[in-house]
């Protein structure tokens, strides 16, 4: 079955060699014909993924008419770049082809999630939610990974997650799709607390407790949004909040940790794109609007927002009043 990938940085190259090792064609389509020319030659996304080779059946392309002869597209794109990517290439996707967003985040204008975006410019066509704990590099290189691909059509869930499961990559299929795309988007801001106490000197104990107060923050929200607990419980709840509060491969966990050694939001991450910076604010109003409380959410947003420095945030949190732990 062919597989097309939507985006060719390092996530999109990665699941592309794993779609390929699992067997499937795969059309890795990047927006820049200048750049697929050259992954098409060079077989190594040098830029993204240096060292890792391209496999044999990933053929990159530019042109969208090219997307016709997929029978899924996974949607490898930022968060805040998917209506675009979607609305441009619309007309390219088969009728019936699912869209697997691989998104993790929250539209910051609307407050949408991802499955939400894609509905309303695809109505009526099968979507579904690929996340999990996962490192571009240990993908493309065949490590051992485990990731959940969720749908609200059993069908597509049981079919995708089974035709991109290889000797390394195991997908297991799911039904709870906002469950996994509030693990996927609220774990990427609990991240960057998750930096700012590494970076801010605070010793592994207050970082232990930190992502166990994430997770009750996450499980909170969930709760209110629909999602279900052992979806939370899971790979894509805190299977991939551990991994994204413990690493400096974590995009959004290096971001925190340049903020709490006193970087503004402006200079932290080195570049790197932080889905969790964007998703924040959106976060919080989310929360709010759903009477949650998620107050170290609050802290993130409150920091990237210059409202609060890093060290009033810290102090804040440590003067919230004493309360059952659950």
């Amino acid at each position: 079955m062919t597989v097309a990938v939507i985006g060719g940085g390092a996530w999109g190259t990665a699941l592309a060699n794993a779609a390929a090792a699992a067997g499937q064609p795969v059309l890795l389509w990047m927006r820049d014909p200048a750049m697929a020319a050259a992954l098409a030659r060079t077989r190594e996304n040098a830029r993204r993924l240096p060292g890792v080779a391209l496999q044999a059946g990933v053929e990159p392309v530019a042109d969208p008419a090219r997307l016709t002869e997929a029978e899924a597209a996974l949607l490898v794109v930022p968060a805040q770049t998917v209506r675009e990517v979607v609305t441009a290439l619309c007309p390219y996707l088969t009728p019936g082809a699912p869209l697997i967003s691989c998104a993790k985040g929250i539209e910051r204008d609307s407050g949408l999630f991802m499955s939400e975006v894609i509905a309303a410019l695809r109505p009526g066509e099968p979507i579904a939610a690929l996340s999990g704990p996962s490192f571009a590099p240990d993908v493309a290189r065949g490590l051992p990974t485990a990731v959940t691909l969720s749908s609200g059509d059993p069908e597509v869930a049981a079919r995708w997650a089974e035709a991109l499961s290889g000797q390394s990559l195991r997908v297991y299929r799911g039904a709870d799709l906002r469950g996994v795309e509030i693990g996927g988007a609220a774990k990427n801001v609990l991240a960057i607390a998750a930096g700012i106490v590494e970076g801010s000197g605070l010793g592994e104990s207050a970082r232990a407790a930190l992502v166990a107060r994430s997770f009750a923050e996450l499980m909170r929200f969930a709760a209110a949004l629909g999602g279900r607990p052992e979806t939370l419980m899971g790979l894509s709840g805190l299977g991939d909040l551990v991994l994204s509060c413990s690493s400096a491969q974590s995009r959004n966990f290096s971001f925190g940790l340049d903020l709490g050694r006193g970087l503004p939001p402006d200079r932290a991450g080195g570049g790197r794109l932080a889905e969790g910076a964007f998703t924040a604010a959106a976060l919080v109003r989310l929360a709010r609007a759903h009477g949650v409380e998620m107050p170290i959410a609050e802290a993130v947003a409150a920091v990237l927002a210059r409202d609060l420095s890093v060290q009033d945030a810290i102090a804040a949190l440590m003067r919230r009043p004493l309360r059952a732990e659950n």
